[in-house]
């Protein structure tokens, strides 16, 4: 079994070891009689994957063995293993976002002033005269520009001179300049209203919406065949009314997400997020009994008719999430019962 499996989960690993041995069985003498595949019981029996209650519930019935404390043993399993999941969940998150802010260059990027530095090297000219505004064009291929500012009268000092002699005025100063500087502007203005009106028809004024609506058709377009892992022929509502194992929805693509015993017969839900459906079994059943899964307004049915049976299992119907479905199974002697 693996080093780093929780206690409580390798207790009870060990445990269905025990019974498998005491009862004299292999692999595959297991996998026929519980109806739960050879390669499921030998993650199970490796501690790799949890045995679902269902399949518990069959090992103690062809072992001999009674299910009440095997099956309170695997709820506290069951429970370690839920925390388990959610920690590395946690992790492999923190893992992908490191990894897109990588991709995104977000780590090692160049400061932001170093954009201003100019192509050949030198940096941008001081205040005075005027400083091109990168990324806009203007009119006719011209860079807007920002107007050259007066200078302090003190700003013109020669340095290292405490001179305090006449000010020759700044080039603006003269006749004509201030219609100069107006004349900069206006071109300026002119060029950043025609960016604003390109970026404005480009995205039709809604950036956000446009991405929103890319998002929710990218989102939408998930879980179709192209997305599905090999074997997997199906997902969403593409799976309802088929059979799990056919589609390849079940095995470990699948988990239980509700479970009640009625007599000795254990009623579950089966939910396979890979394939967005869920469906009924009922394990340690008889001739007779039936089960029924429904979810929103579309039910499905499934039923033991072979004498010897003990494993019935309904079509899968689509949901959004485990909670949606909820199952119900008739027993030959007329007892009822539903998942909660």
């Amino acid at each position: 079994m693996p080093d780093e499996l929780d206690p409580q989960v390798a207790e009870f690993t060990t445990q269905l070891r025990r019974l498998v041995d005491r009862g004299g069985l292999s692999v595959a003498a297991l996998s026929d009689r519980t109806g739960y595949a050879r390669s499921s019981w030998e993650r199970y029996l490796n501690g790799r994957l949890l045995a679902p209650k269902g399949a518990v519930v069959a090992l103690a019935e062809v072992t001999g063995t009674d299910p009440v404390h095997l099956t309170t043993m695997w709820e506290l399993a069951e429970r370690s293993w839920s925390r388990s999941e959610m920690r590395h969940d946690r992790t492999m998150e923190a893992i992908r976002i490191a990894q897109a802010r990588a991709a995104l260059g977000e780590f090692g990027a160049p400061p932001a002033a170093s954009a201003a530095t100019a192509a050949d090297g030198r940096a941008p000219r001081r205040a005075g005269g005027a400083v091109a505004m990168p990324g806009i064009a203007g009119p006719a291929g011209v860079s807007p520009t920002i107007p050259p500012q007066p200078t302090a009268p003190d700003a013109d000092r020669r340095e290292g001179s405490g001179s305090r002699g006449p000010v020759t005025p700044p080039p603006s100063a003269a006749p004509g300049g201030g219609r100069r500087r107006l004349t900069m502007f206006l071109a300026g203005a002119v060029g950043m209203a025609v960016v604003i009106a390109g970026v404005l028809f480009f995205t039709g004024g809604d950036g956000g919406g446009r991405t929103s609506k890319a998002h929710a058709s990218a989102t939408a377009s998930a879980g179709t065949s192209g997305d599905l892992p090999a074997g997997v022929k199906c997902a969403g509502a593409g799976c309802t009314g088929k059979d799990a194992e056919a589609m390849g929805c079940s095995g470990d693509l699948a988990t239980t997400a509700r479970t009640v015993t009625v007599g000795a017969t254990t009623l579950e839900v089966r939910y396979s997020r890979t394939c967005g459906a869920a469906w009924g079994r009922i394990t340690g059943a008889a001739q007779g009994d039936s089960v029924r899964v429904t979810a929103g307004t579309r039910t499905e049915r499934g039923s033991i008719t072979a004498t010897g049976d003990t494993i019935a299992y309904t079509p899968m119907v689509a949901v959004r999430d485990a909670t949606a479905a909820k199952a119900c199974t008739t027993l030959a002697s007329g007892r009822q019962g539903c998942t909660p």
